[in-house]
């Protein structure tokens, strides 16, 4: 299951892939460019240090993580993307087990001097231990701090030290073999399945981050992932270019879902993914300048606010995704007041 470039990202690749479909592409047609517009800029490109929404759309086309949503299946589910199959669950939920699948790569870069770098176990152990790491003052440490058995010692260790030891051991977060990584949790918390597919929980090569890692650990212009996409033009707050990445895993379009999606699966079935050899991403800010490179013919998918639809013709594209709201009662006012004043 190819791991999806979150939002509207996915959306247009699948609209434009299906649209030339009876054409036969070729897998990763160099001639087809998917052309879109974020209203924000980017923060960066390092999927433990990052939170904001755009540029983990970024993220999700560049880095893999071990599983993703699948959203033609009805009921939504997670299926394998890194990994080889689903996680196995012992010990009332608190020991899972993970094969990483084999023959997976990283795209070339020097870091690797010249070697192919094949991603494994360890780099997604690695990974998970940039979250819990001080240093990085990740704003996704939560997912891990607290959970694994032995997690805390190592933390209080790197705060008393200044140094995180990405080499300790830690009971909570092994690698059995070269593809297989065992977690063991203080209590159960079957979450984790889908904190798994979660963007800061994607593998990065610990020789890429030492090679171009800042004094925080952060490498937010450097990416180099297995995912289905490479960096390859960046103008920060202006444009990005991504281009399909030559050594990306087989990897077909998926061959089943609801009846609303019959015609889709029969334009797509069983053609690699990814169809599109190239996206170009233009930061336009403001909402007019963005429907007008639209009506232009400059983009290929344009998310506008509601008082302008009457200006364009409109295709109406329903999707489905999972969401969360949260109505907290029984806070106190006090530290309501101190919210207000980080506002």
């Amino acid at each position: 299951m190819w791991p999806r470039i979150a939002g509207f990202l996915v959306i247009a690749s699948v609209l434009c892939a299906a649209a030339s479909a009876q054409t036969k592409p070729a897998w990763a047609d160099p001639a087809k460019t998917l052309r879109v517009a974020f209203p924000v800029a980017e923060t960066g490109f390092d999927p433990q240090a990052t939170s904001d929404l755009y540029s983990n759309h970024l993220q999700r086309a560049i880095f893999d993580t071990l599983y993703v949503f699948d959203y033609l299946a009805r009921p939504y589910k997670l299926a394998p993307s890194a990994a080889a199959a689903m996680p196995e669950i012992a010990d009332g939920g608190r020991t899972w087990t993970i094969r990483v699948r084999p023959g997976v790569f990283f795209t070339d870069d020097p870091a690797f001097k010249g070697k192919k770098r094949e991603l494994t176990a360890a780099d997604f152990v690695y990974s998970w231990k940039r979250l819990i790491d001080p240093r990085m003052r990740s704003p996704f440490a939560w997912i891990l701090e607290r959970k694994l058995v032995g997690v805390d010692a190592l933390i209080d260790a790197a705060r008393t030290s200044g140094n995180f030891d990405y080499d300790a051991p830690l009971e909570g977060l092994q690698t059995i073999d070269a593809h297989t990584i065992r977690i063991k949790l203080k209590e159960p918390d079957y979450i984790l399945r889908s904190y798994l597919s979660h963007g800061a929980m994607a593998a990065v090569a610990r020789e890429v981050v030492e090679a171009y890692g800042d004094e925080s650990g952060w490498v937010m212009a450097h990416p180099v992932g297995t995912g289905p996409y490479v960096l390859k033009e960046w103008r920060r707050g202006q444009r990005i270019v991504l281009e399909a990445n030559p050594g990306y895993r087989e990897d077909n379009f998926p061959s089943s879902g609801e009846p609303g999606d019959r015609e889709l699966i029969a334009q797509m079935k069983g053609k690699r993914l990814p169809q599109i050899g190239r996206i170009e991403v233009a930061i336009i800010e403001e909402s007019n300048p963005r429907l007008l490179s639209f009506n232009a013919g400059e983009l290929d998918y344009v998310n506008g606010p509601s008082d302008l639809v009457d200006t364009v013709e409109l295709h109406v594209l329903q999707h489905g995704g999972p969401h969360c709201r949260r109505l907290q009662q029984g806070q106190d006012r006090a530290s309501t007041r101190n919210r207000d004043r980080l506002r």
